[in-house]
């Protein structure tokens, strides 16, 4: 008799233990569970505030800037030979800080065409292709305007 009492006292003993450890286990799946929330929650905010925060910092440029197309640029490119590239763009300059704009946009488009010329299909191809474009032409606009252009932007580039 003594045996049967000892197995009945320690199945309890046994099924208390495994209550126990499943009141445990919920309790830290709950916690878990909230805190990712909290933090899918917190993530989410966050990206929220620094898309605002870019969209505010597209507008970089303010003051008194004025914009000028450089106007429609046509020419073949160095390789393949049958292949040609038309590219449309405007400078951003500070007002009066040219003498005579209309003479430096015949120069930067003299020197873009001269620059597409140089170019291969290869190394305008996908975005990172364009972004070394206009980089490129960037620095080239900048040391031809002496710093006084900011950026040139490209409005349309097409190749055939």
């Amino acid at each position: 008799m003594a045996d049967g009492a000892d197995k009945k006292k320690g199945g309890k003993g046994w099924i208390g233990a495994l209550a126990l450890a499943t009141l445990v286990a919920g309790g830290t799946g709950a916690g878990l569970g909230m805190y990712l929330v909290s933090s899918v929650e917190k993530s989410v905010d966050l990206k929220k505030r620094e898309e605002a925060d870019k969209a505010v910092k597209v507008l970089n440029y303010s003051g008194d800037l004025a914009l000028r197309s450089v106007g429609s640029v046509v020419t073949n490119l160095a390789e393949p030979a049958d292949s040609w590239i038309r590219l449309e763009s405007s400078v951003v300059f500070k007002t009066g800080a040219l003498q005579n704009p209309d003479v430096t946009l015949a120069e930067i488009r003299a020197d873009v065409i001269a620059y597409l010329r140089t170019l291969s299909m290869a190394q305008i191809e996908g975005p990172s292709g364009l972004q070394h474009l206009r980089e490129d032409l960037n620095e080239r606009v900048a040391l031809r305007s002496k710093g006084s252009v900011r950026e040139i932007i490209v409005e349309t580039l097409v190749v055939q």
